[in-house]
């Protein structure tokens, strides 16, 4: 049985994507971290060195400590933020671990664009469709829980962003669309490796008119699109969450 103060690897795939899910904080040193640059879906590296700097960016939330073998670092980190009063685990056998897991997606880091005070700002059309919104969803549960969102008209998208140092989506997701595949969201899944059963599904309903319908009804009740996509949330939320049950289930 794991200690309390540990998660496996099934455990922590198993939270991966949900709204509750734990901070991810990937503590590797970087001569680690270059050797091998691949992140666990929604983590965000930080120096051990910086434990007061860690303690604020968690904001009393429950985290996950990630280093390369789950020894010295994660359980070092790990056992000073229990002892600041915070909820704090590391993951057992660390990066290793993760990376020999079949089912665990890694994503690289050069795929994802930089932060800027400590969160990814994205801007995009008004009025995004279904399958627009669902990669805005992937990247707030799989690449950046606390990434943010301005939705703006299409023609000044990407001034705004240049001037507002932000992630311009349209930019971001046309070479994805280049590619050929039937929808950004699936591009996003390919370019980040996140192989997950569960997100395929996920994508596969993307094309259903009932989703589509849900979307636009949606959108006639929200008073603007952060509402809208609000209201989206919980949707894809539950058609993860159901697909993810589906899964377990057959591998049961």
């Amino acid at each position: 049985m794991p200690a309390p103060t540990q998660i496996t690897v099934p455990d922590l795939l198993r939270a991966l994507g949900t709204p509750d899910a734990p901070h991810i904080i990937d503590v590797c040193i970087d001569a680690d971290f270059a050797e091998d640059p691949f992140l666990i879906p929604g983590s965000v590296r930080h120096p051990h060195t910086d434990l007061a700097g860690l303690r604020e960016s968690l904001r009393g939330q429950p985290a996950i400590i990630i280093c390369q073998k789950g020894l010295k670092l994660s359980q070092g980190v790990a056992a000073w933020l229990r002892a600041e009063g915070l909820n704090a685990r590391y993951l057992a056998g660390g990066m290793f671990a993760w990376r020999e897991a079949p089912d665990a997606p890694r994503v690289p880091a050069s795929a994802l664009p930089p932060r800027v005070d400590d969160a990814r700002l994205w801007v995009t059309a008004q009025q995004p469709d279904v399958d627009r919104l669902a990669s805005l969803w992937l990247i707030r549960r799989f690449l950046d829980r606390d990434a943010r969102y301005l939705f703006v008209d299409q023609a000044e998208v990407q001034d705004i962003a240049d001037r507002f140092g932000a992630v311009s989506f349209e930019t971001f997701a046309t070479p994805l669309a280049a590619t050929g595949a039937c929808v950004t969201f699936d591009d996003m899944l390919a370019r980040f490796h996140l192989s997950l059963p569960a997100l395929r599904d996920v994508s596969v309903k993307l094309a259903e008119p009932t989703l589509r319908a849900i979307c636009d009804g949606l959108r006639h009740g929200a008073k603007c699109d952060l509402s809208h996509m609000d209201a989206m949330l919980p949707v894809f939320d539950a058609l993860y969450a159901n697909a993810s049950a589906t899964h377990e289930g057959r591998a049961a």
